[in-house]
């Protein structure tokens, strides 16, 4: 099953149990670090850079199931859309 990508707006659910919460996510991250070396030889990351992101799976931290997610809005997400299309108009 594909995981749904999550976006400004929306949120994953459950959909057993209703958890909105708490998610185990398994995913991929190709990724540029700069590392910055103290004398000791103690590293520190100081910039990240993502290429790409993948999403392989979500389990629910409820239930126990595995890609059960569906996306549903944020709290306030749907009084927002429309003040940000009023200022575009």
């Amino acid at each position: 099953m594909t995981v749904p990508a999550l976006t400004p707006e929306t949120r994953w659910r459950c959909t057993l149990c209703g958890n909105l919460t708490r998610f185990d996510v398994t995913r991929s991250l190709r990724v540029t670090e700069f590392l910055h070396f103290d004398l000791a030889g103690e590293s520190k990351v100081e910039e990240t850079e993502v290429h790409s992101e993948t999403v392989e799976s979500v389990r629910c931290r409820w239930c126990n199931a595995v890609d059960q997610v569906e996306l549903v809005a944020r709290p306030g997400a749907e009084d927002a859309a429309p003040a940000e299309d009023a200022e575009q108009g």
